[in-house]
């Protein structure tokens, strides 16, 4: 299933260099992930990430556009999403971000700065029921998530699966959307766990 909101944290935490590129394309298994209408699957998206992979991008290639803190890739992911990255202040903390952006929308760049903003200045503990799916999506390797196909009941093909612990041995495929609370809390680090379960654990 594609995400529907506009737009949303995939990852918790600072990415270094491995795991950045890994977050640039977690949709790699995603059958449609390249057909025309794919853009939801990545516009929108985004996360935080170090100063000096920042700079890396910044050098890789010139940029399509910058300005106010923000520098846009001139390859496109998909139709007219790119890569757009953020140096932005938050409580007097300079931070960087990567976010998608439909650069056929104007003033998208601008929503998303904003948006991180906002978002940035909550606890970041106080994770949504998304932002929870979405970081264990992220945080789980490919060998472990994967795209209901054919074998799976119709109604649900298409739909994010995660590997969980069960009796077997090789463990269980459920969908990402149907973990239960002590599901999503086991797969998630114990920093970013409900105070409670954290100290449990």
């Amino acid at each position: 299933m594609i995400p529907s909101d506009n737009f949303r944290k995939i990852w918790f935490g600072c990415a270094d260099r491995p795991q950045m590129f890994r977050l640039f394309d977690r949709h790699a298994k995603q059958p449609r992930r390249l057909a025309a209408d794919a853009t939801p699957l990545y516009a929108g998206e985004w996360f935080e990430l170090g100063q000096s992979e920042c700079d890396y991008m910044l050098d890789l290639l010139p940029p399509l556009w910058m300005r106010g803190g923000m520098f846009a890739l001139r390859e496109f992911m998909i139709g007219a999403v790119s890569s757009v990255f953020f140096t932005i202040s938050i409580n007097d903390r300079v931070r960087h971000f990567h976010g998608y952006c439909d650069l056929s929308q104007r003033q998208e760049a601008e929503r998303m700065r904003q948006a991180i903003v906002t978002r940035e200045s909550r606890p970041e503990r106080a994770m949504s029921e998304v932002e929870r799916l979405e970081h264990i999506w992220s945080d789980t390797r490919d060998a472990y998530r994967g795209y209901a196909d054919e074998t799976w009941p119709l109604a649900v093909r298409g739909e994010r699966w995660v590997m969980v612990y069960s009796s077997k041995p090789q463990g269980d495929a459920k969908l990402l959307t149907d973990l239960t609370e002590a599901e999503i809390v086991a797969k998630l680090p114990i920093h970013y766990r409900p105070v409670n379960q954290a100290l449990a654990a």
